[in-house]
Order: C-alpha cells, then structure tokens, then sequence
C-alpha cells in the first residue's frame, strides 16, 4: 500500500492488507457507511483508529465523534485506541489529549475527536463543535446499541451541515444469527460497504506468536468457540431450527436461471398475516432459492389476487399450494382464474415437511426481496423447558413464511425418497 501520513510513516506499517480496498474507497468518497465485522484480532478498530485522525488532518473542517453504549468504557476501549493510532503514525504532540470528558483537539486546528456514552441518548442533541461539522461518526461495539432505530436517532442529530460524511460501526458479530446487527449487516444498503475480516488476514507479527497459539489451541479443542470468536461467525446459540440458512442478495442472472418455480400461501388476515413466498429448487444441489413475497393484513382475497397478478406478475397457469385449513379461500382463487390447490395435510406432515427443509444443503434467502421471510427463518427457534433445555416441537408462531414454504414445496418432499 503506497501513501504516507504527514510525517513519513507508511500506511502500509498502520493498516492491514485487508483494509487497502476499504481505505481507497473512503479515500474515492464512494461510501458514506462503513459496517466492519470480524472476530478477535482483525485490526477493524485499529483502522477506524487511524482513519479518523488521518482524515481529519487532510480536513480542517472535519470533526468526529466516537460512541460507545456506555461511557465508562471509553477511556479503556476508543479513546485509548485512537491515542495508540496517533502514537504509531508519530503525530501524537501535535494532539492535545483530555480526560475529562475524553477529547483529543489537533492543536493546528482546533478540531475535535469528541466520545459520548449512549447510556442517556438525550445527550446527543447537545453535540457542537466550534469549527467545521462532524464529518466522522464511529460506533464500536455496534451490538451493544439498543438497535437500528436508536443508531439511526443518533446519526439523525449528529449528520448535519457538511458534504460528506463518514460513518464507521464496528463489532465482534454476536454467536446468535438473530441478534440485530447480525441481520444489519446482511440488509442490502446501497451507501454502506461492508467489510469482515479475520485475525488470518493481518500480518502475524502484529498480533504475536501467543495470539496465534492461543487461537490454534481453541481451534483444536472447542472448533465452534474458534469459528465464532476468532473468524467472526455467528454459528448460532444451538436453539435454531434451521442451521442451512443462507441469507444472501440472490441476483437477477441467478433468477434468470431458474426453471423449478414453486408457490405457496399462508392465508391470514389480521393479527396474522397473508404470506405468499416464491422459490425455485435445484434438486441436484438440496438447496431453494426463496426470491420473492407478498404479506398483507385485512386484504380480501379478490385484492390479494389482483396484487399477485398486478405486481408479481403471477397468472392463472401457475400452481400456487396454500393452506388447506380455508377451503373458501382456495375456492376464491380458483374463481379469479388461479391455478390453487389447497395442502395435502396429514398425520405428522408439519413434522415431516419440517426435517425436509432442514435437510437440504441450505436454504437460500434474499433479505431486499424476501425481509419477511428472512427474519422469520432466521429467528425461528426451538422452545425451551425452564431449566434451558431444548425442546424438540416445532413451535407454532411467527412462522407464516415457512408454512407458505412448506405448503410450496409439498409435492417435491412428498415424492417417494425424498
């Protein structure tokens, strides 16, 4: 990596190999949110460390702020952390360092690196700087925020009066795929990029001998611990029903491609809802592509129909396998001109259509098309006994998506050998 900070220290001796792409897209202003992830010893915040002084240097209007959940951590966690940054890249006199509150002001300047707790979430409306904006934002230990809605709050208030901003969050992804930033990250947003890294990506002299034993050691003894604290997965807390989840942007090349279409509808109206789902199975590889919905309340089943045709494009030579328990509204489709036919239940077919699923090679969601269906796949897990044992029924709530599936792909799991 080329570059040099103001006084001639290389970039390359800061920044891992696997921020160079990250780096020059900050650099191209080609982002406004950075979502880094990662297991333990993946330099993500040393990183962030770095790029907020360095930007702020080539800057004069520029400012930051850094958050974390609570304030009694910030002394211990980014403040000591962007200290470090500014000691490796050799510019730490030209900072004026304060504790009380925390505050790191470029004497050239005067701009500030300011860090706030969220404890009080109130105190964000009071954040000014005397010069320039609040260019960057940093929250570290993004799971530790009370959600999406809270985060958005903040950058609502902090975003203000300047032409680009910089955004960075930054976590250890949380061994549950339910957790909400576990489901952030893999929610399309066209100006964020987002990056994972893993200690195996940073020079091994950087982290030392130790680190790599210690990481080799748990490797060999507990792989799941290893996978989830050192790569940065969240292999799940053992509860979840499904373990072949894939939750990934499925392309229009991909769906161009497919020819094994299957429809399936959970009928509801109000507090349950009306859940249509559209997939295509590729027997040969066990996996279903889930690609497209429709989930309604209080619609009749004229004005479900109408919107299948209008805004999915569905039409009357497509066979669509819904809920047998409302034979009125299978009735109702099949006089719209629907190709409808209602499930074949049967003893223990929940439970059979159930292991089928969860035995296929994965199951792949698309979040953008299909956000309904991915959260409901996602946090679908088995019911517990008060002591914390798992139990083996399959619960019956928040699962209209995996129903309208299940009713979808009967007469493929229902064929002999399947």
């Amino acid at each position: 990596m080329s570059g040099k900070v103001p006084n001639g220290v290389r970039l390359s001796s800061l920044i891992a190999p696997a921020f160079y792409p990250v780096f020059w897209d900050i650099m191209d202003e080609r982002h406004t949110y950075y979502d880094l992830y990662g297991g333990r010893g993946s330099t993500k915040s040393s990183f962030i460390g770095t790029m907020i002084p360095l930007g702020m240097m080539q800057d004069p209007d520029a400012n930051a702020v850094v958050f974390r959940k609570v304030a009694s951590t910030i002394g211990t966690s980014v403040f000591e952390q962007i200290v470090w940054s500014l000691n490796q890249m050799g510019v730490l006199d030209d900072w004026k360092i304060t504790t009380s509150p925390y505050k790191l002001t470029y004497k050239k300047t005067g701009q500030v690196i300011l860090f706030r707790g969220l404890d009080k979430a109130k105190k964000m409306k009071s954040i000014k700087v005397a010069r320039g904006y609040l260019k960057y934002c940093w929250f570290e230990e993004l799971d530790e925020f009370a959600g999406d809605e809270e985060i958005r709050s903040v950058q609502q208030s902090v975003l203000r009066g300047g032409p680009k901003f910089v955004v960075f969050k930054s976590f250890n992804p949380p061994i549950s795929k339910s957790n909400w930033a576990n489901e952030y990250v893999l929610t399309p947003k066209s100006d964020a990029l987002r990056h994972k890294s893993c200690y195996l990506e940073v020079p091994p002299d950087w982290l030392g001998e130790q680190f790599f034993n210690d990481a080799e050691d748990l490797k060999n003894t507990n792989p799941r611990a290893y996978e989830h604290e050192y790569l940065g997965n969240a292999v799940g807390t053992g509860g979840e029903v499904f373990d072949n989840l894939d939750i990934r942007p499925i392309t229009d090349n991909e769906i161009s491609h497919f020819a094994n279409i299957y429809m399936g509808i959970d009928w509801g109206w109000y507090p349950d809802p009306y859940h249509w789902g559209k997939m295509d199975y590729d027997a040969a590889r066990k996996t279903l592509y889930i690609y497209d919905e429709f989930r309604a309340n209080k619609m009749s089943n004229a004005e479900t129909w109408n919107t299948l045709v209008m805004k999915k494009g569905v039409t009357g030579s497509d066979l669509i396998t819904a809920d047998s328990a409302e034979p009125k509204s299978v009735a109702d489709y099949r006089e719209y001109g629907s190709l409808c036919r209602p499930a074949i239940k049967g003893p223990d077919s929940i439970r059979y259509g159930m292991k089928w699923l969860q035995s296929l090679r994965s199951i792949v969601i698309d979040p953008a098309r299909c956000p309904n269906t991915a959260k409901e796949f996602t946090h679908y897990e088995y019911e517990r006994t008060p002591n914390d044992e798992i139990m083996s029924s399959f619960p019956d709530a928040d699962n209209h998506s995996i129903d309208c599936t299940r009713y979808a792909m009967e007469r493929v799991y229902k064929r002999k050998g399947q």
